[in-house]
């Protein structure tokens, strides 16, 4: 399994980026997928995730109503649409695949990581004036 990680980059607060995550040696339609965050010296936390049965998502309460994850099946590829950006955004950001046929338990508090397949590389966003 790869996971290539793109879209991070130099933002002003308000702004918007859109993160992608391109699987290779799996199919998305049979892994949950999403993305972590991790901003320095601080835990790696669950961002948001999209589940492989029926697309249903779930997000960190900090970024519900800015941030928006979707799937592309035909490129295998997630996304992550992220809005109205704010400093405490500022992190490198990791997509992840779950083991197959979870629920996005991995992006939970409870199971936080537990059942993650393969982590890609990060990408940096910065939010700044």
């Amino acid at each position: 399994v790869q996971l290539q990680a793109s879209g991070g980059g130099l933002v002003q607060p308000g702004g918007s980026l859109r993160l992608s995550c391109a699987a290779s040696g799996v199919t998305l339609d049979y892994y949950s997928t999403g993305w972590f965050r991790q901003a320095p010296g601080k835990e790696r936390e669950g961002v948001s995730c999209i589940s492989f049965s029926d697309g249903s998502t779930l997000d960190a309460d900090s970024v519900k109503g800015r941030f928006t994850i979707s799937r592309d099946n035909a490129k295998n590829t997630v996304y992550l649409q992220m809005n109205n950006l704010k400093p405490e955004d500022t992190a490198t950001y990791y997509c992840a695949v779950e083991k197959p046929h979870m629920y996005c338990a991995s992006w939970t508090q409870a199971y936080l990581h537990k059942y993650l397949e393969s982590w890609g590389q990060g990408t940096l966003v910065t939010v700044s004036s």
